[in-house]
């Protein structure tokens, strides 16, 4: 990239799946040097796989975008509407001599892997139609075949390039399979679908991209389309190869592994800025100052790529779920009910009587708050609340002790039905517990397991004036004897 042009990095998903993590965290990447540098963060949607892509992908991908608040600067460019302009940088390699037609079948492709198998050499196009005379061409297109088109790679060639995040990078011709396909198959004189690489080389120099950060595993796809640039008399992007996420056994993460999506994580009960914060770590190394708990923006300030690893980067569920906590735990009670309340409405909760005021939902995130590790939990702890709980085994045993149901009747014979405070509520255990002649815990015990249903649960004392306050308290206690 010539010095002083303007830094323009692109996120290139494909819409053949939903939004996967690791494209998401390539989106971080992206979008971190982009707002460091005051530069452009723009999309582009590969849409060229005709088979696979699917528009309900591209909106996932779309909707996990924002989500994660990675919003981009231009409007989202379609690969498969630019197709007349691949074509066109074909028939311009066609006509330089860089590129030819291939008439191979797939029968003599495959009986040609087979023998270099057999001979223990890697499999590669051995570029037999390289160098076609007119005759043997037309030979072909009589007997009916199609072609590919293939760009061709000179053997003794050597790619080189300074990787922003590996260094110095170096390729021979030889290692990259022989001549690559940068069309499908046509019949005679025609261009078939342009494929990856080339649409790749020509949609980044029309984009004006001046930084291509991606994976790991495109450092092979770099080497090939530094000589289409080099083809085409075209200034070549710098390159960033980040590392690959790895599930704990050290491969790269998979389906096989469960959640992948960013949709599943959000659906888990995780929050973008936590995805995002935890994201940014994975392969990056936060300078000293910044700490591990940051906003994007905080992490923009100070993002540069010598401080991104090689090596790959192991998921750790147990810090995303701290950094989720962190999150949840620093929301105010207004906020978390406002992520909380479409999950409790899609329950049929919270839509009558005194759990459908806010200032009660708000007092209930401030009781649960402190105990949630992803939004989910802020439903399971809320069941109570809004239902009326099934007694598990420890509370039936307790519910069912002839000191914990005196203290129950004593308890119901003085519970108000108006306004009951912490101070009041307090009063009302003592004297219960001195009317039934047992110790203050016993009540308390008692109590706990009427309204809960259970011996654990958030504080007694906060559970119980919210509950009085829906008049659910009431009624649990009376079942409950």
């Amino acid at each position: 990239m010539a010095a002083g042009l303007p830094v323009r990095v692109r996120l290139a998903p494909s819409p053949t799946g939903t939004l996967h993590i690791g494209t998401a965290r390539t989106a971080v990447f992206n979008w971190l040097f982009a707002r460091h540098m005051g530069g452009a963060f723009l999309l582009r949607i590969e849409d060229t796989d005709r088979e696979r892509s699917r528009d309900a992908f591209t909106q996932d991908i779309l909707d996990g975008l924002r989500w994660l608040g990675l919003r981009w600067d231009e409007e989202p460019v379609v690969q498969s509407e630019r197709i007349d302009a691949h074509r066109a940088v074909i028939r311009q390699l066609l006509a330089s001599g860089h590129a030819y037609r291939c008439y191979a079948s797939d029968e003599e492709l495959a009986a040609m892997r087979e023998r270099q198998q057999a001979e223990g050499r890697a499999p590669r196009y051995d570029n037999l139609h390289r160098d076609l005379s007119p005759a043997q061409e037309q030979a072909y297109i009589a007997e009916g075949r199609e072609a590919v088109i293939r760009f061709r790679i000179d053997d003794d060639a050597t790619i080189t390039w300074t990787d922003m995040v590996r260094g110095e990078m170096r390729w021979a011709g030889s290692d990259l399979g022989g001549d690559m396909v940068i069309a499908r198959r046509a019949p005679a004189g025609a261009i078939g679908d342009p494929l990856y690489n080339l649409v790749v080389v020509v949609d980044d120099a029309a984009m004006a991209i001046s930084h291509v950060i991606r994976g790991e595993d495109h450092i092979a796809n770099t080497a090939k389309q530094l000589l289409l640039y080099q083809a085409l008399g075209l200034t070549p992007p710098q390159f960033a190869h980040t590392p690959l996420i790895l599930n704990q056994e050290g491969r790269k993460l998979s389906k096989r592994d469960g959640v992948t999506s960013v949709g599943e994580f959000r659906a888990m009960g995780y929050t973008a800025e936590a995805l995002v914060n935890y994201m940014t770590l994975l392969g990056w190394s936060p300078p000293e100052g910044l700490g591990e708990r940051f906003t994007l923006e905080q992490a923009a300030a100070v993002f540069s790529f010598d401080r991104v690893n090689r090596a790959g980067a192991r998921f750790d569920w147990d810090k995303l779920n701290w950094l989720n906590a962190q999150v949840l735990h620093g929301l105010a009670a207004g906020e978390l009910r406002q992520r909380l309340l479409p999950l409790w409405q899609a329950r049929g909760w919270a839509g009558e009587g005194a759990a459908a005021d806010a200032g009660w939902q708000e007092d209930l995130c401030s009781l649960l708050g402190p105990s949630l590790t992803v939004l989910e939990d802020g439903v399971e702890q809320a069941v109570p609340f809004f239902e009326t709980p099934e007694p598990d085994d420890g509370a039936l045993a307790q519910r069912s002790d002839a000191g914990s149901q005196a203290a129950l009747t004593a308890l119901l014979a003085r519970l108000p039905k108006g306004d009951l405070d912490a101070t009041a509520a307090q009063e009302l255990l003592a004297e219960a517990a001195a009317a039934a002649g047992v110790k203050k815990g016993v009540v308390m015990k008692g109590l706990r397991a009427a309204l809960l249903g259970s011996l654990k649960g958030p504080d007694l004392l906060a559970t119980w004036l919210l509950l009085h306050r829906t008049g659910a308290d009431r009624e649990r206690i009376v079942a409950a004897l």
